[in-house]
């Protein structure tokens, strides 16, 4: 019962952020932009009975791999305004992502921090 809880709470988000754009495009992407899924996250951790540090390293590893997914949102508009379709577009910015995350795995294991 309390999968389908957080499956419908979860679908509840996506959905409004979805119909949110269509009368806000700025408060659409400012939700979007705060770390809801990583909180509702936690809060079902907690809700499940986590470990309190488990919980803040799944914060912190999140932290680490949220970096490399911010040029993705730089990327995309910049292919579309060259006049590439929407899926190249996405494609592409994806595949910079995961070349960013190989690098971020590798530059904090040079670095000695353990994600």
């Amino acid at each position: 019962m309390f999968t389908l809880v957080k499956i419908a709470v979860n679908a509840a988000l996506i959905t409004g952020i979805t119909e949110l754009v269509k009368r806000s495009l700025y408060a659409a992407a400012l939700l979007g932009a705060l770390p809801i899924v990583t909180i509702i996250s936690m809060i079902w951790m907690h809700a499940e009975g986590k470990e309190v540090d488990s919980i803040a390293k799944y914060s912190t590893t999140t932290f680490w791999l949220v970096l490399p997914t911010l040029p993705m949102l730089l990327v995309f508009p910049a292919l579309v305004k060259t006049g590439s379709g929407f899926w190249f577009a996405l494609l592409v910015s994806i595949a910079v992502m995961l070349v960013l995350y190989g690098l971020q795995v590798l530059l904090l294991r040079v670095a000695g921090i353990a994600i």
